[in-house]
C-alpha cells in the first residue's frame, strides 16, 4: 500500500504562479483527503482527480486558503449525487470565522432556497477527527491570533502545519519518529509565517532532515532553499510518505 502527499500548490498569498497551498493525502493513487481549498485548489483538484473532493480539512481562514470553497458550494449543490456528502473537517474554534468568511452572505443562492452548509457535511473537531478508519490529530499553530490556525498530523506518516512560524513544541508531540512534516517556510520570516532562519535557529538537525518546505514567496525563492539543502515541495510534486500504523488505542 502506498502513501503519497500530493501538493496541489506551494505558493504564499501572493505567489499566484505556484497556486494557492494546498495538499492532498493519496492511499494508492486515491485522494483521501485534501488540506485547504484557495482560489485556484478545486481546478486542481479536479484536473488531478476528474471530481471534486470527499473530504477537506480546513487549516485556518485567510481567503488564499478558504476561497474556492464558494466555488465548491456551487459544485456540490448542483449535484444531488454529492449534495451533503463531502465532509469538511476543521477546529471548532475556526468556525465562526469560516462562517463570517464563506457562508453568511444573503443567500447562498440567488434564486434562495439553499442553506450554504447543506452542500456539505461539517464535521468540527477539537483533539482530531476519523476518516476512513484513520485518526488525524489536530493541533494548534501560530498564526496570528491565537486559537485561529490549526495544523493536522497522521501519526508517524506526515504533519502539515498550514501557515505558522515555528512550533517546536506541537512538532515533538506531533513530528515524533520518522514521518514527513510539510512546513511553512519562506526565505525571510515574519510575526506570522517562518523564515530559513527561524527553522535552522528552532528546529535540531534530524527534524530539519525530515522537513519539506512549502508556502514560500516565488519560484526562485524555492530555489534559493532548496540550494540551501532543503527538500521543497513544488506544485503538482508528491512526496512519498510512510504508511500510518494503526491508530492508537486512545485516538477519538
Amino acid at each position: 500500500m502506498s502513501w503519497v502527499l500530493h501538493f496541489l500548490g506551494t505558493g504564499a498569498a501572493h505567489a499566484v504562479e505556484l497556486g494557492s497551498s494546498s495538499a492532498v493525502l493519496e492511499r494508492d493513487g486515491r485522494p483521501i483527503l485534501l488540506i485547504d481549498c484557495g482560489p485556484d485548489t478545486l481546478d486542481r483538484y479536479e484536473a488531478a482527480y476528474g471530481e471534486p473532493p470527499c473530504a477537506l480539512y480546513v487549516t485556518h481562514t485567510h481567503m488564499d486558503h478558504v476561497a474556492g470553497m464558494e466555488r465548491l458550494f456551487f459544485r456540490l449543490w448542483f449535484d444531488s449525487e454529492r449534495r451533503g456528502r463531502t465532509r469538511v473537517f476543521l477546529h471548532a474554534d475556526l468556525l465562526p470565522w469560516l462562517q463570517m468568511r464563506v457562508a453568511d452572505y444573503p443567500g447562498a443562492l440567488a434564486e434562495g432556497g439553499a442553506n450554504y452548509w447543506e452542500a456539505f457535511h461539517l464535521v468540527p473537531c477539537t483533539r482530531g477527527f476519523w476518516l476512513d478508519g484513520l485518526w488525524f490529530d489536530v493541533f494548534a499553530t501560530r498564526h496570528h491570533r491565537p486559537g485561529t490556525s490549526f495544523g493536522v498530523a497522521l501519526r508517524g506518516s506526515f504533519v502539515y502545519t498550514g501557515d505558522t512560524r515555528p512550533i517546536p513544541e506541537m512538532l515533538a508531540v506531533h513530528g515524533s519518529g520518522t514521518g514527513c512534516i510539510a512546513h511553512d517556510c519562506g526565505m525571510v520570516g515574519n510575526p506570522s509565517h517562518t523564515g530559513v532562519d527561524d527553522i535552522e535557529r528552532e528546529y535540531d538537525a534530524a527534524l530539519r532532515a525530515r522537513l519539506c518546505l512549502y508556502h514560500y514567496g516565488s519560484a526562485a525563492d524555492g530555489e534559493a532553499l532548496a540550494a540551501r539543502g532543503y527538500r521543497i515541495a513544488r506544485p503538482g510534486g508528491r512526496i512519498a510518505l510512510d504508511p500510518p500504523p494503526a491508530p492508537r488505542a486512545d485516538a477519538g
